[in-house]
C-alpha cells in the first residue's frame, strides 16, 4: 500500500504560472499552523517559500481569495522552496479572479 498522496488532478508542471507575493497561514493536521509565502501560482498548484520539514505527499489546507479553502499536497521541495498541487481542479473563472486579486499589476499578469 502506497503512503503518498492519491491526487486526482493531472500533474501539469508546465502550466502557466503567475508571479504573486502572498503570505498565507496553512493548516497541517499534526503540525498546526504553518506560514507560507506563495511566490507563484497556477490553476493546478503553487510554489511557496517556507522553512518546514514536510515530506512529499503531506497535505495542507489553505484559504485563498476568490477560491476559499482548498487542500494541497507537497509534490517537491528544495531548500526553502516547495511545490504544492491542489487536490481539486480550480475553475477558470475562480482562478482568473484569484490572479487579479493576488497580482493587481496588469503588466505582471499573463496574457489571456
Amino acid at each position: 500500500m502506497s503512503s503518498g498522496a492519491q491526487l486526482t488532478v493531472t500533474d501539469m508542471r508546465r502550466a502557466m504560472r503567475h508571479p504573486v507575493d502572498f503570505k498565507v497561514i496553512a493548516e497541517h493536521r499534526q503540525l498546526g499552523d504553518i506560514h507560507l509565502h506563495i511566490v507563484n501560482i497556477s490553476a493546478q498548484g503553487f510554489m511557496a517559500k517556507a522553512d518546514n520539514d514536510l515530506g512529499r505527499g503531506e497535505r495542507l489546507s489553505i484559504r485563498l481569495p476568490e477560491i476559499g479553502r482548498i487542500e494541497a499536497h507537497l509534490i517537491w521541495s528544495r531548500g526553502d522552496r516547495a511545490g504544492y498541487q491542489f487536490e481539486r481542479i480550480v475553475r477558470l473563472e475562480e482562478f482568473t479572479s484569484l490572479v487579479d486579486t493576488l497580482q493587481p499589476n496588469p503588466r505582471l499578469r499573463a496574457r489571456r
